[in-house]
């Protein structure tokens, strides 16, 4: 198994590439230069440099997770995520069609491809209309249609993942635990002196799944997944955003005092945005292992030795 991840100095690629080190030979992209012979800095709006790396490696498998992942920045940035996430899985198509329509390609898309769901929905299949509210979901949307458009036009052997929110030591600023760990981490090692955290909207619920299982998830939907088809990673349980945060507080030896950050807030948000996971378990089994807390706990930690 030869192994190409597009995007592999990313969070979730850093943690794939681990996952995979026992399993393939291993190369990845990025968009800046790295001193690490397995690793290419490519740029993807040119078609043609993608076709010469893809001949160069010869790939198995390609795992494309590059591309712009935050909802909250595409509403200020829409035409580069549509530039980052379309334009950029069309070249990788296209250069994956004619050079070899053997290789086995997995996309990563997101929840937010479903967006705004129908009253009454507990959890939301891959067979739930696709809806997306924000022009990132908008963007991961349209690479799950090319999924479909290129499999059925050219043959090619591609699937699609739909992770919900992934979460986990090494994400950047920008996402919900992330920020509240940083924060909280900030005021216990005293690196600021009030005990503000700042906050948005705590009254969500959301589908959280440890970035360990989630690139699991990614290897087994790669391996066996059927081309064409799409597939929700996710643990289908909601959690409100509140318990998430008083986790997080429990953790810190310091009072914290909360306040709303209108900044923080989306322009447009779904008050609930469960999955269900049912279609991957009864492909390959897969079940999440990490426990919600362990996992808050670990992005605590990571945050107290950053700060």
């Amino acid at each position: 198994m030869k192994v190409l991840i597009t995007g592999i100095t990313g969070f979730v690629g850093n943690h794939l590439e681990a996952f995979l080190k026992d399993k393939a030979d291993v190369y990845g992209t990025s968009r800046s230069n790295r001193s690490e012979k397995h690793i290419f800095e490519i740029d993807f709006h040119s078609e043609a440099k993608i076709i010469e790396l893809i001949e160069t490696i010869k790939p198995t498998h390609i795992f494309h997770l590059a591309g712009l992942s935050n909802v909250k920045d595409s509403w200020s940035h829409k035409a580069d995520f549509i530039q980052a996430n379309v334009i950029g899985t069309i070249h990788l198509l296209e250069a994956v069609r004619k050079v070899d329509t053997q290789i086995k390609v997995l996309t990563v898309g997101s929840s937010e491809e479903y967006g705004l769901i129908s009253k009454g929905v507990d959890k939301v299949t891959e067979e739930t209309a696709l809806n997306p509210v924000s022009p990132y979901g908008i963007s991961k949307c349209a690479i799950s249609m090319l999924v479909n458009l290129y499999h059925k036009s050219y043959g090619l052997d591609i699937t699609h993942a739909r992770p919900f929110n992934h979460i986990g030591p090494g994400q950047r600023l920008g996402f919900v635990t992330s920020d509240f760990a940083y924060q909280i981490a900030l005021i216990n090692k005293e690196i600021t002196k009030d005990s503000i955290l700042k906050i948005g909207n705590l009254n969500t619920a959301r589908d959280f799944t440890d970035v360990r299982d989630i690139v699991e998830a990614y290897y087994n939907i790669a391996c066996f997944g059927k081309a064409g088809e799409a597939y929700n990673v996710c643990t289908g349980q909601g959690i409100i955003i509140q318990d998430i945060l008083e986790t997080f507080i429990s953790f810190s030896n310091k009072k914290i005092n909360v306040l709303v950050d209108p900044s923080k807030l989306r322009v447009a948000e779904m008050p609930r945005l469960v999955g269900d996971p049912e279609k991957l378990f009864w492909l390959t089994g897969w079940k999440p292992k990490q426990k919600l807390e362990d996992t808050l706990k670990d992005i605590y930690d990571y945050w107290i030795g950053k700060c």
